[in-house]
């Protein structure tokens, strides 16, 4: 009886370790779709699948900033909108052209949308991208309404955001949404908090500009940043980043003038490439793009 027993816990002890490593290979659920208050009628939307989006109030319909990586997510931001109001989503502002920002875009009710605007680069950016099969339904989304630096978009009687593109940075198409009365300013992945900043060199950004557009960000008469990948921001948290990536260009600047290779570079800032990944699909680190945008001939 001893031995049966034994082997029955043999059993089931294995069995739990089959059971976990199952679910450990599990795909990741992503977090619940939360929405908050940032001043007046402007919310963010944190959650889901993909970057944090926004959306304003006003008092004839809804404007959209951005959508999330999926259908789904979007869909669960569009019930969270209409906890609090059944006034369509009339108007979608898309503040570049990352899947984590557009793919999601088929999630919004298409027919209540007047207008999407995003960017002119943005636009070609995202036309050039939906041509995949994939992305077919995705077609429908294109943006509607385009500029090329500055824009005023108005939700009749109440809404009044001011559309802004500072030049090439994060990606070439990048776009502001910032309301001038509430403080508050939409600036997709202009800035990140906690890890380095993410430039697209491949869609025309560049570590410089990214500099250029700080500056513009707390030139702007905002309190409030709301960014892609982080909680609402300050100036004190935009202000920390200029200055630790002017450092940072300035310390690759200096070794650069004294012929040290990329390879030195990365070692010295302890940047290590991932094993095996080629180098067309990887991601190159800040130090890499400050690097390629001092020595590549332009």
């Amino acid at each position: 009886m001893k031995k049966v027993m034994r082997r029955m816990g043999f059993f089931v002890f294995f069995g739990l370790i089959g059971i976990n490593a199952l679910l450990c290979q599990q795909p990741q659920q992503p977090p619940p779709v939360t929405v908050q208050q940032v001043k007046g009628n402007i919310y963010m939307v944190k959650g889901g699948s993909g970057a944090n989006t926004g959306f304003v109030i006003a008092e004839e319909g809804v404007l959209a900033i951005d959508a999330k990586m999926t259908e789904e997510s979007t869909k669960q931001v569009v019930a969270e909108i209409r906890k609090l109001t059944s006034k369509p989503i009339v108007s979608v502002v898309i503040t570049h052209s990352d899947g984590d920002h557009v793919n999601g875009l088929t999630g919004f009710p298409r027919q209540e949308i007047r207008q999407i605007i995003a960017h002119e680069q943005t636009k070609k950016d995202m036309e050039e991208a939906f041509k995949d099969s994939k992305m077919e339904a995705l077609r429908a989304y294109l943006p509607t309404q385009t500029f090329s630096k500055d824009l005023s978009v108005l939700i009749p009687k109440t809404c009044l955001a001011d559309l802004k593109h500072f030049g090439p940075a994060h990606t070439s198409g990048d776009a502001v949404v910032f309301f001038d009365g509430e403080k508050v300013a939409f600036i997709g992945d202009l800035v990140f908090i906690g890890r380095d900043p993410l430039i697209h060199r491949q869609k025309g950004g560049t570590s410089f500009g990214s500099v250029d557009t700080l500056k513009k960000l707390l030139e702007l008469n905002a309190d409030i940043y709301i960014s892609g990948h982080n909680d609402p921001l300050t100036k004190k948290d935009v202000q920390e980043l200029l200055t630790s990536m002017e450092d940072k260009q300035a310390k690759i600047k200096s070794m650069v003038q004294e012929g040290k290779s990329l390879d030195d570079i990365k070692k010295a800032f302890g940047i290590v490439d991932q094993p095996g990944a080629a180098a067309g699909r990887r991601r190159p680190s800040l130090v890499e793009v400050i690097y390629l945008d001092l020595t590549e001939k332009k």
